[in-house]
């Protein structure tokens, strides 16, 4: 798992069992991150938890030591909730490198895979079940399943499954699940619904907050673009090609990721999209080049967020913004992991100023607004890819259906709104720019 900061000290004195604190040290986790050094002595003592932490600091290890050794200690089986297929799989990966030695069993409850398969690793009865809502309550519908033996429940990305839809069914699962039970609930931010399922569901929970909602990583450093939609591709291409290292792009809908997919890939880049539209195998597979190098590029909508936990990403773009100012948090949290910096820039049209203020009063910082550098003419195959992808059907998110070939560099340089708060970065500064 990817570590943030750290407490200095070891996992020596937390609470945990010498066999899986001899695991640990073989696996290499020396000290514990904030939200392990709080979480984990509390819940090892079988108290119910809200955690409350920023994307990327530990937060698999704070509930899976002591769900592993409470499992071992007092039997029974525990039930992981989680928002997308992506982070089910992370999560199972990080579990097993922790887990395999002690014969601990796991099922992925996902959508996308066969259901045949799920059954036979639920009919073992496997320790940990993994699960997203959508696909558990499916199967408990068909009575292939009950939770019965149930006896800690965690909650991850709690905040992220509301977004997406997923009150009602977390609420019918934690009715289904035995009333005697640890409840671990861990969240980026804490909205009404959190409270309000931790008053129902938890008993006395012990709130542990390591970061203030919004807090943004600190290795990031952060600019803004303000210019039309025709000049966003010049300007991404700009970027990919001055900028080494492995990009991360945010779109807003999966017809935006297939599009620039295409595009990125007609630049010369090796590039691969990851959306709801594609099935499992092919998100695997993004993944899996993504991590390994294969991929320099991921087109990613917001299904990746909080999904990714690849090491070294050295840019994160936001070519849309995202809908929702505590998106912005978890999209830019995919870069400087691990205590490294990197870099996240983020495309806004003229009528998003509203949106770049509200992400500022979150985030509690300034963000630059750079002005445009001279963007590149857009050669034939780009062109090409832009208009003859076969994929017509529209966008629909705010900033219109089609990207169209941009104008002169000069004309887009001069659509880019208010002055530029600093200069530009060095690849910008290698050519002429033009303000407002």
């Amino acid at each position: 798992m990817t570590q943030h900061s750290t407490v200095q000290g070891g996992f020596g004195n937390l609470g945990i069992a010498p066999k899986l604190l001899a695991i640990l040290a073989s696996k290499k986790f020396i000290n514990p991150t904030p939200i392990q050094h709080q979480c984990i002595p509390h819940a090892i003592a079988g108290k119910d938890v809200v955690g409350i932490a920023q994307t990327g600091t530990g937060k698999t290890l704070a509930f899976g030591v002591p769900m592993l050794q409470r499992l071992a200690e007092e039997k029974g089986q525990a039930l992981i909730l989680i928002p997308t297929r992506e982070l089910a799989i992370q999560v199972d990966e990080a579990l097993h490198k922790i887990g395999a030695s002690l014969g601990i069993k796991t099922a992925v409850i996902i959508g996308g895979a066969s259901g045949n398969v799920q059954v036979k690793q639920l009919r073992k009865n496997p320790h940990v079940i993994i699960a997203t809502p959508g696909r558990l309550m499916d199967h408990m519908e068909q009575k292939v399943i009950n939770l019965n033996r149930i006896s800690i429940v965690v909650l991850d990305e709690a905040d992220r499954m509301f977004d997406i839809g997923f009150f009602p069914a977390i609420k019918r699962i934690l009715a289904a699940c035995p009333q005697q039970r640890q409840t671990l609930m861990f969240s980026a931010t804490m909205p009404p619904q959190i409270a309000s399922l931790a008053s129902q569901f938890m008993h006395l929970p012990l709130r542990i907050e390591v970061a203030p909602s919004g807090t943004t990583v600190a290795g990031v450093e952060q600019e803004v673009f303000i210019l039309d939609k025709q000049a966003k591709l010049p300007l991404l291409e700009k970027i990919l090609a001055e900028n080494a290292g492995t990009v991360l792009v945010f779109t807003r809908t999966k017809y935006g990721a297939k599009k620039i997919t295409r595009v990125v890939k007609a630049m010369g880049h090796a590039a691969a999209e990851i959306h709801s539209n594609r099935s499992l195998a092919q998100r695997k597979d993004a993944m899996a080049g993504f991590k390994s190098g294969a991929y320099r590029v991921l087109i990613a909508t917001d299904i990746a967020a909080r999904g990714i936990d690849v090491t070294g990403i050295s840019l994160v773009i936001n070519f849309d913004l995202p809908q929702n100012a505590e998106d912005y948090v978890h999209r830019i949290g995919r870069t400087a992991r691990a205590g490294a910096t990197g870099k996240a820039i983020s495309f806004a049209t003229p009528d998003q100023r509203g949106d770049i203020r509200q992400i500022e009063r979150l985030i509690k910082k300034t963000i630059p607004i750079l002005a445009l550098p001279e963007l590149p003419r857009q050669s034939d195959a780009v062109i090409r890819a832009v208009y003859l992808g076969g994929d017509s059907r529209p966008d629909s998110g705010r900033e219109g259906s089609r990207f169209s070939r941009p104008r002169s560099s000069g004309g887009l340089a001069r659509q880019g709104g208010r002055p530029a708060r600093r200069g530009a970065p060095s690849w910008a500064r290698s050519s002429p720019s033009r303000t407002s």
